[in-house]
């Protein structure tokens, strides 16, 4: 196949374009289905008259349904759609890229996908959808998911389109100081319901000293018994932030900020902040996960994209307790970039 899209890439450029164009409006109509014209071509960044003529030929080949309500894609589309998935990363050498990050990075499996996830809310679902369909291939009977905040996780849980009614899942690590939607309590609430399964939340604030958790540990046994299924999670899913943007958004002060920048964090997940060659600078306050506590569980997944996140997502893979990272082509490579340019392939 690769020699093949060798060959196509140098007698005929044009025409992986044409594939590439009409993946992405194929993709595009799935995730925001029933939209109209104008909305996709805003959406794609292009202009309505080109983006009529794709849809048209799309329509013709039965891959698209066109009504009142917008354009939708049909089953055959949606069966096309995946098969082109695989067409679309071995024409962008996402494959090879795998497997070089994955040597690099020292994890068991990297998982690209094409497009930025910055720049294209489709890519995001698109990783959520990934995601999810990882959980699934690694849950087995009476199994318990932890899992983290965050934007991208959210679309993680969104995601999840089969059922698995034996399963828990509960949150990586207290915490209310994020939007609603994005905590991880409602995003393991939301992804029970999807399962068809239980969920057990933990309200403990991030942030709170070490005295007053010790405190809440004592008086409250919900939470001590919550703790503890957290604690012996067979899944854990977790996004990766930037250092110094998540700890504004925990509501950390000036001065720790400031001094995790003096320090080298640029990562961060579980309340916890690295450096780029995965040491550990500072941990915020709470009830739940921490790096220690991993390697008791069966299945680590990390997931996050775009290219501002490279440094981030290095530094969260560089700690090697981790065994698959879902990530978007911006974001790795911005990480291949680093790793050449600090001439560290065995990073």
């Amino acid at each position: 196949m690769e020699k093949i899209i060798q060959l196509q890439r140098k007698i005929a450029p044009e025409f992986t374009a044409v594939i590439e164009s009409r993946y992405n409006i194929l993709r595009c109509i799935q995730y925001a289905e029933p939209v109209g014209r104008r909305a996709l071509a805003m959406m794609l960044n292009t202009g309505e008259r080109v983006v009529r003529a794709q849809v048209e030929f799309l329509k013709d080949a039965g891959l698209v349904d066109v009504s009142q309500l917008g354009m939708t894609v049909t089953v055959e589309g949606k069966v096309v759609l995946a098969e082109l998935a695989d067409y679309i990363r071995l024409l962008r050498g996402l494959v090879g890229l795998e497997e070089e990050m994955t040597q690099a990075l020292h994890l068991k499996r990297v998982i690209i996908l094409p497009g930025d996830s910055e720049a294209d809310s489709a890519v995001q679902r698109e990783l959520g959808r990934v995601t999810a369909g990882v959980v699934g291939q690694c849950l087995g009977d009476n199994m318990t998911i932890a899992v983290s905040g965050g934007s991208t996780m959210a679309s993680v849980a969104e995601a999840v389109n089969f059922s698995a009614p034996s399963t828990t899942v509960v949150p990586a690590r207290g915490g209310l100081g994020e939007k609603v939607e994005y905590q991880a309590n409602t995003i393991a609430a939301v992804m029970a319901g999807k399962l068809g399964g239980r969920y057990r939340l933990l309200h403990i604030p991030d942030g709170v000293s070490e005295e007053a958790l010790e405190v809440i540990l004592a008086d409250d046994a919900n939470v001590r018994v919550v703790a503890e299924i957290i604690r012996q999670a067979d899944i854990l899913v977790h996004g990766i932030g930037q250092a110094a943007e998540m700890a504004k958004q925990r509501g950390l002060s000036a001065n720790i900020v400031d001094e995790l920048v003096r320090r080298g964090a640029v990562g961060e997940a579980l309340g916890q902040y690295y450096t780029i060659e995965g040491n550990i600078v500072y941990v915020t306050s709470s009830i739940g996960l921490h790096l220690d506590d991993l390697a008791g569980i069966r299945t680590v997944i990390a997931v996050a994209g775009g290219g501002k996140k490279a440094q981030a997502i290095m530094a969260v893979a560089s700690t090697g307790s981790h065994d698959v990272l879902i990530t978007d082509e911006a974001a790795a490579r911005a990480i291949q970039q680093i790793i050449n340019n600090n001439d560290r392939g065995n990073f």
